[in-house]
């Protein structure tokens, strides 16, 4: 008994020394952090006000949060009202069971996912990146999934995002058949970053690969067994519902635009077209083009860039591939676009599609916010890949034509 006495003693007292110790340990690293934190913060403010002017850095983030919430997030919420209303009605009328039941064989071996993943696909192509949570967000469709497939949905969903649009525009510009070699190009971006984020979930939280994302699924069956109602009150429920979920999911995605896109545009553009700074929203440093003229070398290698200034549209759709393609006009007269530079541009365009800005508030609004960090790193690579795939593919069938 005295030895247990004595061997508690000890344990006790070297339990007591050690405690002081681990508290000044994390004492030391909290006031390291914060020392990090404010040289980190005060030099970004510092270096953005000595090239623009300390009031025109001010009013330029002030201006051009204000535009992206007015002209991109409401944008957004509509599109997430809209979409979420047209996937309610897909959900209540059976589409997405006969989706599941059409695309399950190309579904599964490619990108790991059930077949009615193939909806959000769509829907994301045709309208843009939130859509897929928009989806997700109702049961039904979410009960197909295990949890390391819902949440690589992120990363599936954003590599279509907008895709109707860019290569709309593409074509617009005078090109035809190279949007369709981006599209490609993209389309291989996908698997890549849904299979590798997956890889990451399992590897993380290995349980994920046998839960259910929705755990008892009798109470779905038990829904859609409930008292039988009229095709019209069927179709207005699930307008209105749909609906009220693509408000939530609006309202989500304000903080991650607004904060992250700013950053991101700041860095990216220049002063106005007199070359001052006026304070006007989108004004910027153009810090990220500079740094990468100085290693376009690999951008030529990887992607068939001809000119430094280009790598400035896969810079730009980090943030907003919108604000991205509003560059192309301007390449193009420059005399800087070939047909490789718009398969290019429409693969990672698309791929990416403004990721950088969206996938933070996506996974939080799917409650998985933890995660960010390898959604954003999976679909980096899958960007990269889509613009090295639709970049070889493009000379593949110039070699065919030149033959």
């Amino acid at each position: 008994m005295e030895i247990n006495e004595n061997e508690t003693a000890v344990i006790g007292s070297a339990e007591t020394e050690n405690a002081p110790a681990e508290k000044t340990k994390k004492s030391i690293l909290s006031r390291y952090e914060g020392i990090i934190c404010l040289i980190v913060v005060f030099g970004l403010f510092y270096y953005l006000g000595q090239q623009m002017g300390m009031a025109n850095m001010l009013n330029t983030l002030m201006h051009t949060a204000h535009d992206l919430l007015l002209n991109t997030v409401f944008y957004l919420m509509g599109i997430c009202v809209l979409t979420g209303a047209l996937g309610r009605i897909f959900v209540e009328f059976g589409v997405v069971k006969l989706v599941e039941r059409m695309l399950r064989p190309l579904m599964k071996p490619l990108f790991h996912l059930p077949g009615v993943a193939s909806l959000g696909a769509v829907m994301t192509f045709l309208s843009d990146n939130p859509a897929i949570i928009s989806l997700a967000s109702d049961k039904r469709f979410s009960s197909y999934f295990k949890k390391f497939q819902f949440i690589s949905l992120t990363n599936f969903g954003t590599a279509f995002g907008m895709g109707l649009l860019v290569m709309v525009f593409m074509v617009g510009q005078g090109y035809f058949w190279q949007p369709v070699v981006g599209f490609f190009g993209a389309f291989c971006g996908c698997v890549v970053s849904t299979r590798l984020m997956q890889y990451f979930v399992v590897k993380n939280f290995p349980h994920y690969a046998v839960e259910d994302v929705i755990g008892n699924k009798q109470e779905i069956a038990e829904e859609e067994k409930k008292v039988e109602k009229s095709g019209f009150i069927r179709v207005l429920n699930s307008l209105l519902d749909g609906g009220r979920t693509g408000v939530d999911v609006g309202l989500a995605i304000i903080p991650g635009v607004l904060i992250i896109s700013t950053l991101v545009m700041i860095l990216t553009f220049g002063p106005s077209s007199t070359g001052a700074y006026t304070g006007a929203a989108y004004e910027g440093v153009a810090l990220l083009p500079r740094l990468a003229e100085k290693v376009n070398f690999i951008f030529e290698f990887l992607f068939g860039f001809g000119d430094p200034h280009l790598i400035a549209f896969p810079i730009t759709a980090l943030g907003a591939v919108g604000a991205a393609l509003g560059l192309v006009p301007n390449f193009i007269s420059q005399g800087w676009v070939d047909g490789n530079a718009i398969a290019v541009f429409t693969a990672i365009g698309m791929c990416w599609s403004g990721y950088l800005s969206t996938h933070t508030a996506m996974l939080d609004s799917l409650g998985y916010r933890e995660l960010t960090p390898k959604a954003i790193l999976s679909h980096t690579i899958g960007g990269i890949v889509a613009a090295i795939v639709a970049h070889l593919t493009y000379m593949v069938i110039m070699l065919f034509i030149a033959a």
